[in-house]
């Protein structure tokens, strides 16, 4: 498996905009890959305008697929304007 976080700072007064963009993403992720088997979407009203994601795929491969689907490029295109910071890591080994 391969496990990947993401976290995002949205730019003020577009987390409303923002959050249905992101869960549709992950949504459809899930329902469409099947190398994607967890797209997590998390949010702290304490943090206001911060999101994390966790995803698990395959492998790397599978994660690479992800970012050339048609509804990652299109949600990608639709929010890159909102993000004021992105952090992506990458883990290779994950252990249960």
């Amino acid at each position: 498996m391969f496990a990947v976080t993401v976290r995002f700072q949205i730019r003020d007064g577009m987390f409303e905009t923002f959050m249905p963009l992101m869960i549709e993403n992950a949504r459809a992720s899930l329902n469409e890959e099947a190398g994607c088997h967890r797209f997590d979407v998390c949010s702290d009203p304490g943090k206001p305008g911060e999101v994390f994601l966790y995803e698990i795929y395959d492998d790397a491969e599978a994660f690479q697929l992800h970012l050339k689907t048609p509804h990652f490029l299109s949600f990608d295109a639709q929010v890159s304007a909102m993000i004021a910071e992105k952090s992506v890591a990458t883990y290779s080994k994950v252990s249960s």
